[in-house]
């Protein structure tokens, strides 16, 4: 299977997870999705073959791009779901001690366990080298207490990789622990928001951590996490295209269909001229996604942090106009629950907050831009 190709998956995951797609209903981890994108081989590339994968342990961002985009066409519940099943492991499978890493990657790689990362902080939010949550030394490991919020698919995870204090300010106090759900003194709970895929809370009561689970040496969580994400921050662009591409091909249909004035509402000036912009938008915030993993494949770290940011804040922007016009052009039947573009139009705002909101994308660009001027 081709997974480099969004229209490749997209016909995978029409013909085989279609039947998971729910509009309208309440936010869930959905474990059968998972397993099934497990049994179609969609997370095995990512890891390596001691682990249950098919790869090298190695990630192309073009290829985790693909997938979004082509999984984003068809249930954008999938595209976060994989994502976040990967993202959510994929620290541990790198920086791990053996132990830890044979106990949970398999399970992940395989759809038996879910992932997910704690990082966000009720009082931080894009400032993740300020995060406070203290992380204190104990006989034969660690004890975290404090809260994360902002989880997707929290508290229904089985596996958590949560970053926390360990020492000093700033991002070389930092570090990485993985953090069963069976651990004792950890409880969490779901947030009721517009967003439709599981978020939640977790709350960390002296919950101890075996050194066996410390994540990459002590300190050092900081930057192996930055290392990582940087693959999947252009993924986040491509979940946008993707779910935008959904949202402009439910709109040229409807549009072909409705008629106002005696007349397909496509043929009036004001929609097709609506739809053209559409799909400008959409192409334009295509090329930027894949010339963004395309930097990251290419190791061209003095482009990556630029492009990345461009793709995410363009893609995720361009997504909403997108939908938002979907919206328009669908009139009042596009406000009603359980209507795809309604759904889409919850789906596609939380991306331009997760992993960077637009405002840290300008500033992340604004700092490439400085300091290449001043380079000269």
């Amino acid at each position: 299977m081709n997974f480099s190709e969004p229209d490749a998956v997209e016909a995978l995951a029409r013909d085989a997870l279609s039947k998971h797609v729910v509009i309208g209903g309440p936010a869930r981890v959905n474990r059968d999705l998972i397993r099934d994108m497990a049994g179609l081989g969609l997370f095995a590339p990512f890891f390596s073959k001691g682990v249950g994968g098919t790869g090298d342990g190695s990630i192309s961002a073009t290829v985790l791009c693909a997938v979004r985009e082509g999984l984003a066409r068809v249930s954008t519940e999938a595209s976060t779901a994989f994502a976040t099943q990967i993202g959510g492991i994929f620290v541990a499978l790198r920086h791990a001690l053996p132990e830890a890493r044979q106990e949970w990657v398999p399970k992940v790689v395989s759809g038996e366990a879910v992932s997910a990362v704690c990082l966000t902080e009720p009082e931080l939010g894009s400032d993740l080298a300020s995060m406070a949550m203290p992380a204190e030394k104990a006989d034969g490991g660690w004890s975290l207490s404090g809260t994360k919020t902002w989880i997707m698919k929290a508290p229904d995870a089985d596996i958590y990789t949560v970053f926390a204090r360990t020492s000093g300010s700033g991002a070389k106090g930092i570090t990485a622990f993985l953090v069963p759900r069976s651990s004792p003194g950890l409880t969490g709970e779901a947030i009721d928001a517009l967003w439709p895929d599981r978020v939640g809370n977790m709350h960390f009561d002296k919950v101890f951590v075996p050194d066996s689970h410390v994540i990459g040496p002590v300190g050092e969580g900081f930057k192996i996490g930055m290392g990582i994400f940087d693959a999947f921050r252009p993924s986040v662009g491509a979940h946008s295209v993707g779910l935008a591409e959904a949202a402009l091909r439910a709109s040229v249909a409807y549009a072909k269909e409705r008629k106002a004035f005696g007349q397909p509402i496509g043929g009036f000036q004001a929609v097709s001229h609506l739809l053209a912009e559409m799909a400008t938008q959409l192409q334009a915030a295509r090329l930027l996604v894949y010339d963004a993993a395309r930097a990251y494949d290419e190791a061209d770290r003095r482009r990556l942090g630029p492009a990345s940011s461009m793709a995410k804040l363009f893609a995720s922007q361009a997504g909403q106009f997108v939908v938002d016009a979907a919206v328009q052009i669908h009139g009042a039947a596009g406000l009603q629950r359980g209507h795809l573009v309604e759904h889409l139009y919850r789906e596609v705002r939380p991306a331009r907050i997760y992993e960077g909101t637009d405002q840290i994308q300008r500033e992340i660009i604004a700092r490439g831009l400085l300091a290449e001027r001043r380079g000269n």
